[in-house]
């Protein structure tokens, strides 16, 4: 799965039968902390009405497209989920000088 956020829409006028219909968005995925714009696009079929500027969740495999959105549509990469919010804890990621967490200390 990614995180990324939706740039854009894409039509097609000519697409296989299990794209007919279907919501195409153009997600860029981010990365880092804080979450920063990284290279490449993501098409994904969405079909819980994610918009431009939303931070969405992107699933990738048949068993999530089958299970969400029907076994003959034609694309792996869907929005699972439209993110509200997120939080990344600074030391979390591991670059040197990020703050350590606090610990307890022992009496």
């Amino acid at each position: 799965m990614l995180i990324g956020e939706v740039v854009g829409r894409l039509w097609a006028s000519r697409q296989a039968d299990g794209l007919a219909g279907r919501k195409l968005l153009l997600v860029r995925p981010l990365g880092g902390n804080p979450p920063a714009a990284r290279a490449g696009l993501v098409v994904a079929v969405d079909g819980l009405g994610a918009g431009p500027g939303e931070r969405v969740i992107v699933a990738h495999g048949s068993r999530v497209r089958d299970i969400t959105v029907g076994e003959s549509v034609a694309d792996k990469d869907i929005v699972v989920a439209i993110v509200d919010d997120l939080h990344l804890d600074p030391a979390a990621d591991g670059r040197p000088g990020a703050a350590a967490p606090a610990r307890a200390r022992r009496r």
